[in-house]
């Protein structure tokens, strides 16, 4: 039986240019590369147990939507049908003749090793049993830590095979159409293909291989829409993969928690600890426990079980929910993950049908979904008391440029309309959530806004080496009581500070004032901090520049990404320990040490929003801002939050990733955790797994609502388990591997030089799907590269997070930015790294204004784009218009409202309002994307070879960098030679 695959094989046999000159960009390698995985020691190549090989199960039916109240399929308890692979079978091999002939090749010196062979996706899964010499060689000795430090001396750049006779290279034929060509080496006058690679190696120009024939991420995403667009996605079935973030479906709750909550790295986990060695497919869950939900999908149930609180494995802990079997006519139940007996409480009892399922199944969402929430009891809250509704403080830097840009004016502005909208309870009249204002220069001035008061009253507090909260009665008020006050005290603001001279600032104090005051009220919190230069004050927490370019590409250039050390690091405990969480909203004009000014944020669960060089008379600056202000102040948000992630006998959470702190090994603390907010959890075996049985994993949130309820919100997710390791390739999800490598490589790079961390993540990209050639596909040339279908578009993902600037070394990137990015990503769930490593890129002129449906995204290459074309890029954090230089004058016309491409020189206007079917189009499908994202973007303007054209470049990530990183072909090619020498 086969997996899916298609392969084309034109006649490719010349030896390629090129390909040596890698070891810039990588570093010189060890003589045996590195295998680590970034969570522990590296592996030498073995091979699996010889036996016969299963076939993938077939594919499962959909199952029809279902409400709540009726029968769906058998409970979790009993063992269930793996859903079958993702796709139709095709096994047909193309013959080489069917290629336009190729006059023979010049003959050229031999760089490298040939890099010819077709790329086959998916090969056939039938074939010998699975032993086999072991790939490699032994485990290098020394490294029993992740990420080992210089590798050891041995010859420079990776291992080459011998050159031997190049075999044809085949492409997933496409409509029918074959081609001929050759890969080609580094175009000359272009940067080599990885940096570094010596420019004698660039050879004459060759006819390159179409790229078309390669992978394309927006071929598999428009497909899976094709397949699974539109649908409800049933969690019945223990295992299944779920389909793409890119994808419109509903998740219908059947008693696993909704891909919206959970997704997995693959969605059936390797029985022992050898196979999960031998693959290298890191095993992960990305979990986003507040994710936001459609409107046609249900919201949590809450149960509540009054004064006892949720029922609970008497062992383990673990909470009541559908992997729990009930025996002994319904009087015990047995735990799902440590198998331990207990006794069911007296209120709970239910007797059992003739099925053995509870007679109440329907009716208990803990017993037939796969998440929901409890009420908490007393026995969950902090001394044993029920927390106070949460609170907001607004802390605005008044200093002398704030106040001369108009920045502060700008916010105190939109506050007054901003707080009618604060977060409130479903059903709820106003909002719970009380709130405070702080402005501050080298001192802090706390505001009393009680609205018994005609005006509001400041005082001051200058020592900052002692900070307290001068005030408690009449700081942190109900919006609604106090408006008249607080209008009063945002329109004085601007004025009071009018004629300030100070250009200084503190930092540290503030964040210390605003846990102070969360300590002074008993209660858990947010802090929204504006915040313009570095802190030079004297004060706690004072900086100085310490960005120094001479660092980059050296071993030290990991301390422009480490916080400095001492009173940041406490002030991440307090405010953990307080449930007061740091939301830093950013205008820096020069270096500001992001490192160590968002270390507080990226540990309390908070965000850090940048915004370089603003100018608050750029309209697009301003309501770029305004738009980031008025998501994160409405955003659904739990406080005060820890986090147990539980999993069945035989592995275990061993490492987490996120905007989260961590006393012990097993508790996440978040003083706060919002809908856009993910933690991505990796696991590893303790023991075997069962195939009969499978994985379950709960995560259990504990958290303060913003109406201050205690609860317990429950994830819970079963997975397959199995010997054969084609099923875990099978079921890999490409979107949640890239997120764990990006958290892991991001995490890596505070401890070790980029080149070892590039290197690793090369490295083991090649041992994945070497392992897969040599195990899962049936026998072929050397020459052809074969990717699992689950993954052929893998190496897309993993160049292009290889080009981002924290693991770019280049002096060209400012730090900030660099180190933004960084802690950016650590909290991002699978969606938002899925779009910030493969931008989308729309063709607007191709837009029929009378339909719904956008125009079908392409390929992020040069290529692709035409000069009288006009096209939209986004990536979640940037967006850009970008216009051809033979654009129609009609089309910018309508758009602009100017007669041609040349009236839009030197200036690039915001997009004008105009009234014309077009215009309202193109606004329409860029408020959309505005909305949809969870940060704003700033639109810019650029036309072809304009300077700024090179910043949207560097968006195009399947072409090579702005900073000599390699093209997705090349990117191919190279990770193709790096299998094949695995496996000689």
């Amino acid at each position: 039986m086969s997996q899916q695959g298609y392969v084309a094989a034109p006649p490719y046999s010349q030896a390629q240019p090129g390909m040596g000159g890698y070891q810039g960009g990588f570093g010189s390698g060890p003589a045996q590369p590195l295998y680590g995985h970034y969570g522990g020691p590296p592996q030498a190549f073995t091979a699996p147990p010889a036996g016969p090989m299963q076939s993938p199960p077939p594919p499962t039916s959909s199952v029809a939507q279902q409400p709540f109240q009726t029968p769906p399929p058998p409970a979790m308890g009993q063992p269930q049908m793996p859903p079958g692979p993702q796709s139709p079978h095709m096994s047909q091999q193309m013959s080489p003749q069917m290629s336009p002939p190729q006059s023979p090749p010049a003959s050229m010196p031999m760089a490298g090793p040939p890099l010819a062979g077709p790329l086959m996706v998916g090969s056939q899964m039938a074939g010998p049993p699975m032993g086999g010499p072991p790939m490699g060689g032994p485990p290098m000795a020394g490294m029993g830590r992740p990420f080992p430090g210089p590798p050891p001396p041995g010859p420079g750049g990776f291992q080459q095979p011998s050159p031997g006779a190049a075999g044809p290279l085949g492409y997933p034929q496409q409509a029918g159409n074959s081609f001929g060509g050759q890969m080609a080496g580094p175009q000359p006058g272009m940067p080599g293909a990885f940096p570094g690679a010596p420019a004698s190696l660039a050879g004459p120009p060759q006819k390159k291989l179409d790229p078309d024939s390669i992978p394309s991420i927006t071929q598999v995403i428009e497909d899976d829409q094709l397949k699974k667009g539109g649908q409800v996605f049933s969690t019945n079935i223990r295992g299944q993969v779920p389909p793409l973030v890119t994808t419109d479906f509903t998740a219908q709750d059947q008693g696993n928690a909704s891909p919206r909550f959970m997704r997995c790295t693959t969605y059936s986990l390797p029985c022992t600890a050898d196979l999960a060695k031998q693959c290298q497919v890191p095993l992960a869950s990305i979990i986003k426990p507040f994710a936001s939900l459609p409107k046609d999908e249900t919201p949590l149930y809450v149960v509540n079980h009054g004064e006892t609180g949720p029922i609970r494995c008497n062992r383990c802990k673990a909470y009541m929910c559908p992997y729990m079997q009930f025996i002994d006519g319904g009087r015990r139940y047995q735990c799902g993950f440590c198998n331990c007996v207990s006794e069911v409480p007296v209120f709970y009892f239910q007797h059992l049908d003739h099925m053995g399922r509870r007679v109440d199944f329907y009716e208990r969402p803990e017993l037939s979904l796969g998440s929901y929430e409890f009420a908490a009891t007393l026995d969950y809250c902090k001394n044993n008391k029920l927390p106070n509704p949460p609170a907001y403080i607004f802390m605005i830097d008044v200093s002398y440029n704030n106040i001369k840009s108009g920045l502060v004016k700008l916010i105190c502005d939109e506050l007054k309309t901003l707080l009618e909208k604060l977060p409130r309870e479903e059903g709820a009249e106003s909002s719970a959530i009380k709130v405070g204002f702080v402005t501050y220069n080298k001192v802090l001035h706390f505001y009393n806004v009680k609205s018994a008061l005609a005006q509001p009253q400041m005082m001051v507090v200058s020592d900052t080496a002692e900070m307290f909260v001068p005030l408690l009665d009449g700081f942190l008020v109900n919006y609604q009581d106090s408006r008249a006050v607080i209008y009063n005290l945002l329109d004085q603001i601007p004025d009071m500070f009018a004629d300030t001279n100070e250009s200084e600032t503190v930092f540290a104090p503030v964040i210390q004032a605003g846990v102070e005051a969360f300590k002074a009220a008993e209660c858990n919190g947010k802090l929204f901090i504006f915040h313009s230069s570095m802190p030079t004050a004297e004060a706690p927490g004072k900086l100085k520049n310490r960005d120094d370019k001479k660092l980059v590409n050296t071993e030290k250039e990991k301390t422009l990404f480490q916080p400095q050390k001492g009173v940041y690091e406490q002030l991440s405990k307090d405010c953990v320990a307080q449930g007061c969480c740091v939301d830093l909203f950013l205008f820096p004009s020069q270096y500001m040490d992001m490192a160590t000014m968002a270390d507080v944020p990226s540990h309390t669960g908070g965000s850090v929003y940048k915004y370089n060089n603003f100018q608050v008379q750029h309209s697009t600056d301003g309501e770029h801002f305004l738009r980031d202000l008025r998501k994160d102040v409405q955003k659904s948000i739990g406080f005060d939050a820890i986090m147990r992630v539980r999993t069945s006998t035989g592995f275990r959470a061993t490492d987490f990733f996120g905007a989260i702190h961590m006393n012990n090994t097993t508790d996440i603390e978040m003083a706060a955790v919002d809908c856009d907010k993910a933690v991505t959890v990796e696991f590893k075996h303790d023991d075997t797994l069962s195939e009969e049985t499978g994985a379950l994993i709960q995560c259990a949130l504990l958290y303060t609502t913003i109406s201050g309820q205690r609860r317990l919100r429950i994830h819970n997710l079963s997975l397959h388990c199995s010997s054969q390791l084609s099923e875990l390739y099978t079921r890999c999800e490409t979107d949640s591997l890239i997120n764990f490598f990006a958290k892991s490589a991001y995490r890596a790079i505070l401890n070790q030089p980029l080149k070892n961390v590039r290197e690793i993540l090369v490295n083991q990209t090649a041992h994945m799907l070497a392992c897969y050639r040599k195990n899962c596909a049936s026998p072929s040339a050397a020459s052809q590269l074969i990717l699992p279908d689950a993954m052929k578009v893998f190496p897309v993902y993993m160049n292009s997070l290889m080009k981002t600037a924290p693991l770019v070394g280049s002096t060209e990137l400012s730090t900030d930015d660099r180190a933004h990015q960084r802690l950016s990503v650590m909290a991002m769930g699978v969606e938002d790294t899925q779009l910030l490593l493969y931008p989308r890129l729309i063709p607007l002129h191709t837009l029929d204004v009378n339909s719904e449906a956008l125009p079908a995204p392409v390929r992020c290459s040069e290529e692709r784009l035409t000069d009288s074309g006009m096209f939209l890029l986004e990536n979640g954090h940037s967006m850009f218009l970008w216009l051809g230089q033979a654009i129609p004058p009609d089309l910018i016309q309508s758009i602009f409202n100017l007669p041609s491409l040349a009236h839009l020189q030197g200036h690039m206007p915001a997009l004008p309002e105009l009234d014309n079917p077009l215009s309202k189009k193109v606004r329409s499908i860029i408020n959309g994307l505005l909305d949809k994202r969870p940060n704003s973007m700033k639109l810019q303007i650029v036309r072809q070879r304009d300077k700024p054209e090179m910043l949207f470049r560097q968006f195009l990530v399947e072409d090579k960098g702005l900073h000599g990183s390699a093209s997705y072909m090349d990117f191919l090619c190279y990770v193709h030679r790096e299998i094949r020498q695995l496996l000689t």
